[in-house]
């Protein structure tokens, strides 16, 4: 039988020797990462290992521990503490100048009362009721009450005739930023120094009256829809125009402006306080109102005469 096997295999022929079978620790590349996943016998990630990476803690993260330090809590108590202080602070002494809500109530106008208070200041001499309404001493808002002060229409009159002015300038090819920015800058110093000359001499005179400053802003800046008038017909019907659009407006104004003050100055006299004299005599009061209602046309004649040619 060995001579038969030996003849059955060719000359040169060498047994081959066979592979052994592949172990788990011969890989065909070296694995050079730190944290390898393990695995099991299936070739499958083992359940306990998270794929999402390391921890907070691996990562140097504080984590939930800062949060469950005593001492990070109470620091974060007192810093908020702390901020909300400082907050009521700053709106605290925001609203010992100005009071948000008082502020409203002066914008608080819809298109009805827009139209209407523009046709007053127009034509003040066909309105009857002066009086203005109030409701358990309060007085009440310019969208109920036509006679109450706003805010609205004097900010919207300024901004358009800062506009009408920089068309006025373009006309004339004398337009540049320098010379609006200085007209708008002089009509509102001019609004500013009348309301503090006027804030100024009802506290030398010690005249009690309902007038606030806002009131006052009020006020003063209805003469706004006057320049307006009086620029445009500048600019239409030239120097003549001007100056009888002028004329209107700045009869039309101090007509407004006497039966509103006296609405709010004048009948806060009563015989007590003439008695106990401590308020102003009357003719004080009216010289107060006669003297803002002249001032008037003149400020309208500064601010405007300079726009027309």
């Amino acid at each position: 039988l060995t001579l038969q096997h030996h003849k059955l295999q060719p000359p040169n022929s060498k047994p081959r020797a066979r592979a052994a079978p592949p172990t788990a620790d011969s890989v065909l590349f070296d694995d050079t990462s730190s944290a390898a996943p393990a695995m099991n016998s299936q070739g499958y990630y083992t359940p306990g290992y998270n794929m999402a990476g390391p921890s907070n803690n691996m990562q140097g993260g504080a984590g939930p521990d800062l949060f469950a330090d005593p001492m990070a809590n109470a620091a974060m108590m007192y810093g908020s503490s702390l901020a909300n202080q400082g907050k009521d602070m700053v709106n605290k002494e925001i609203s010992r100048f100005m009071s948000v809500n008082k502020l409203k109530y002066f914008f608080a106008v819809d298109t009805r009362y827009v139209l209407k208070k523009l046709m007053i200041l127009m034509f003040p001499y066909t309105h009857q009721d002066w009086e203005v309404r109030y409701h358990r001493d309060t007085p009440l808002t310019p969208r109920q009450d036509v006679n109450a002060p706003d805010l609205y229409i004097p900010t919207m009159a300024f901004i358009t005739y800062i506009l009408l002015a920089g068309m006025a300038l373009g006309i004339q090819k004398r337009f540049s930023p320098e010379v609006l920015g200085l007209c708008a800058s002089t009509a509102l110093v001019w609004v500013i120094i009348e309301v503090l000359v006027m804030l100024l001499s009802l506290y030398l005179l010690t005249v009690h009256s309902d007038l606030s400053t806002f009131d006052l802003i009020a006020y003063s800046g209805y003469k706004y829809v006057g320049m307006i008038f009086t620029v445009l017909c500048g600019l239409l019907f030239g120097s003549d125009g001007y100056y009888v659009a002028l004329a209107w407006s700045s009869c039309a104004l101090m007509f407004f402006i006497v039966r509103s003050l006296k609405m709010k100055i004048l009948p806060s006299l009563s015989p007590d306080s003439m008695v106990t004299g401590s308020s102003a005599k009357p003719q004080f009061r009216l010289y107060i109102t006669v003297a803002t209602a002249v001032f008037q046309p003149i400020i309208i004649y500064w601010l405007t005469s300079h726009l027309v040619r």
